[in-house]
């Protein structure tokens, strides 16, 4: 999976949230990322797009609510997010854009 735009499909946007920032102090940044993309996927997207070296990658699948939208029940759709630990020494600015 060498293709940019296939990398671009795994990492949709980065997240920037109250956690999202508290985890970055610990050197951690946040994705919204594929729902079939997996860790290794995840991991070599981060490490090819921003030329970074990645200890680890965590995900969790957020479920999507059930809101109304104009009287009319409806459902958010399902996020993933990945949590990636990068290296001592390595830091990725998401507040600039990919």
């Amino acid at each position: 999976m060498t293709d940019k735009a296939a990398l671009y499909d795994v990492i949709r946007k980065p997240l920037i949230t109250e956690k999202a920032t508290m985890a970055s102090e610990a050197g951690a940044v946040v994705f919204e990322v594929s729902r079939d993309a997996n860790k290794p996927q995840i991991k070599e997207a981060v490490e090819t797009l921003f030329g970074v070296k990645v200890k680890a990658v965590n995900t969790s699948i957020t479920k999507g609510k059930v809101k109304r939208f104009r009287g009319q029940l409806g459902k958010r759709k399902d996020v993933k997010k990945a949590y990636v630990t990068l290296e001592e020494g390595n830091t990725i600015d998401v507040t600039t854009g990919l």
